[in-house]
């Protein structure tokens, strides 16, 4: 099992100087951003798509500094009410897809994105509750009208290149929890999983190990985050953890994104490396550093740290003392 970084903290180096610190730190793969919300400091997408001599310098950096790619990163909106945002981000996706096959790189991170609440609504629409009734008749439209049509068609187009999509459970999405990933991947094929992202599951009350364990039952993770958040409970007792207030008002917050071992500790991690081992993951652990109370440097070096100590080097040898 690889540690991995996505290198967004990094924009502001260049890929080389981003590649070399994170070599330095002892990270063995690199998820890079191409486009959305991640931006592309590092891979510009269309520069690079069809161009050997571009990928060849990708291969020859990440070759040198002994690093690979675990997926290409583009998180948007696919099915965002305004037609230019999500044909935007459909084509970011579908040439991340095309990338990735060319650069042999297996997966593409990224959102289910989410829909408006009916087909005259200008902005995507969260539904959380199904009363008023309104809002099932809503939610059903998000699935039913937008994003089941839209992922079979995307989920096609992926298998034909071989490439697996990597969904991220996020809230203000229409997949933030394992049975809407479960639900989306049935009803288009097993490219599309989940990139496994425990820092929005665990201020969610959802249990880290038992959503491994129903998702690697079905082969349902393509990719996995480490990242980290810790519930401050003297904030969520008085507001719940539905909370608006800024990242930067730490203080106020019911909950903060941490860097490994700040949220919960090692043992915790250990744990979740050994689940993700029970169901057959033994791709990388991709660093995603949201940590405002440190830098983005310390808050990777620490993260390094605390999977270091909790990841297997070695393939299980034979169980001689069950013979």
């Amino acid at each position: 099992m690889d540690i991995g970084v996505l290198t967004v903290p990094l924009g502001n180096r260049s890929r080389g100087e981003a590649f070399e610190a994170l070599a330095d730190l002892g990270a063995d793969a690199v998820e890079l951003g191409v486009g959305g919300w991640p931006g592309e400091d590092h891979v510009d997408r269309r520069r690079t798509l069809d161009d050997e001599a571009a990928q060849s310098r990708l291969h020859d950096q990440l070759e040198e500094h002994g690093l690979r790619i675990s997926a290409l990163a583009t998180h948007n909106n696919p099915l965002h009410p305004d037609e230019d945002r999500a044909t935007e981000a459909d084509t970011e996706l579908r040439e991340a897809i095309q990338l990735a096959a060319q650069l042999e790189v297996g997966t593409v991170t990224c959102f289910s994105g989410l829909p408006a609440g009916g087909p005259n609504d200008e902005v995507p629409n969260w539904v959380t509750a199904p009363w008023p009734t309104e809002h099932t008749e809503a939610h059903d439209y998000q699935w039913n009208e937008v994003a089941i049509p839209y992922w079979q068609d995307l989920a096609a187009f992926a298998d034909e290149h071989g490439i697996d999509i990597a969904i991220e459970m996020h809230p203000n999405m229409l997949v933030y929890e394992p049975r809407g990933m479960l639900r989306l991947r049935e009803a288009t094929n097993e490219r599309v999983g989940a990139n496994f992202d425990p820092s929005h599951l665990y201020w969610q009350g959802i249990d880290v190990t038992e959503a491994i364990r129903l998702l690697g039952s079905e082969g349902a993770i393509h990719h996995v985050h480490a990242k980290d958040t810790r519930v401050y409970e003297a904030n969520a007792r008085e507001k719940g953890v539905l909370d608006t207030a800024d990242y930067t008002d730490e203080v106020n917050r019911s909950w903060l994104f941490r860097s490994i071992g700040y949220g919960h500790g090692e043992e915790h991690w250990k744990d979740v490396v050994s689940t993700l081992r029970m169901v057959g993951y033994e791709g990388a652990l991709s660093i995603e550093h949201e940590d405002s109370l440190t830098s983005s440097m310390e808050g990777l070096e620490k993260a390094v740290d605390v999977l270091e100590r909790a990841v297997f080097d070695t393939t299980p040898g034979e169980a001689y003392w069950a013979e």
